[in-house]
């Protein structure tokens, strides 16, 4: 293993780690936001075929 770091620089390939997975945390969460299930900064919205269905029809 320590072979591998002789080949990168520990600081520069930690810091390209850590900057990788903070973008992909970022991602993640706003797909999540921009999806209506799993918005919970909005909560859940209802679509307009489920608000049709649940009124009684005549």
């Amino acid at each position: 293993m320590w072979k591998l770091w002789q080949l990168f620089d520990p600081r520069q390939a930690l810091v390209g780690l850590f900057t990788f997975l903070f973008a992909l945390a970022l991602v993640i969460h706003f797909v999540l936001l921009s999806t209506s299930r799993f918005n919970w900064l909005e909560g859940p919205h209802k679509s307009a075929a489920a608000d049709r269905s649940a009124m009684p029809s005549k």
